[in-house]
């Protein structure tokens, strides 16, 4: 009997919880891109006027002033993972350009519902999806590789002027790609994942992704334009270099707003 009792009180606290779940509800991301060198916000009217500084070396150290014409950058595989480990993967990639404010916010399609996950994008494309010629907008955006240097997409391109030893202005071109050696006709995958880490979404949101144009120039590797400036998509030692500084510390998780 007493067992029986107990079978029964459980029954109904089971019940009385089940009526009381909420249903789960889904909701819309969006993802923000913005800029900013060392938590100075970059803005488009900033282009070509504003002058930025950074500094490398440690006995030594120099400073080095540029300013920048263009940005625009590439990102792919938007991630989000839930607790249980699975993934929701938006469809589709984002040419954010600086000088055009409407290529800053991703907006998929897809809902996903309430909850904790970890965010997580790819700087550039991976292999599989670096196919050359396959995107038509961002063949019309110039955005390709020439095939004398390994095909595919570019990752970033930032132009700009920096001034040199004798406070002479110079151009630079610090382009991202796919890092190709053109006398073993070798390549290397330079693309990378950024794990952002974990956000609590309740509601409709839109998600900040922060990139610190300054750390692409400063760790772990001291970039020093007096050295390398132009002509870096032909350098395959550059383009791992850049890959390098752009997994640490460019890309962070910015303000949620829902």
């Amino acid at each position: 009997m007493k067992q029986f009792s107990i079978l029964l009180l459980s029954l109904f606290i089971f019940s009385c919880s089940s009526d009381n779940d909420e249903p789960i509800k889904e909701v819309d991301i969006k993802v923000n891109f913005s800029q900013n060198w060392d938590g100075t916000t970059i803005e488009k009217s900033d282009l070509s006027s504003t002058e930025f500084s950074y500094i490398i070396g440690t006995d030594i150290k120099t400073e080095t002033t540029l300013k920048i014409d263009k940005l625009r950058y590439l990102i792919s595989k938007i991630t989000l993972t839930d607790g249980a480990g699975k993934a929701t993967t938006f469809d589709g990639y984002q040419l954010v350009d600086l000088s055009n404010s409407e290529s800053s916010l991703f907006n998929p399609s897809v809902k996903i519902s309430e909850g904790n996950y970890n965010l997580s994008m790819t700087f550039g494309f991976n292999e599989d999806d670096n196919i050359d010629g396959n995107y038509a907008d961002l063949n019309t955006a110039s955005w390709g590789v020439p095939m004398m240097l390994g095909g595919g997409y570019h990752f970033m391109q930032m132009d700009g002027k920096y001034k040199d030893t004798k406070n002479v202005e110079n151009p630079y071109n610090f382009h991202t790609i796919r890092a190709y050696n053109t006398e073993t006709k070798k390549a290397e995958d330079t693309s990378f994942s950024v794990d952002l880490g974990s956000i609590n979404v309740k509601n409709n949101a839109t998600i900040e992704i922060k990139m610190n144009v300054a750390q692409w120039f400063k760790n772990p590797n001291d970039w020093d334009l007096n050295k390398k400036n132009i002509s870096l998509m032909m350098d395959y030692e550059a383009q791992k270099t850049m890959s390098e500084n752009g997994k640490k510390g460019v890309f962070s998780l910015g303000t949620i707003t829902q």
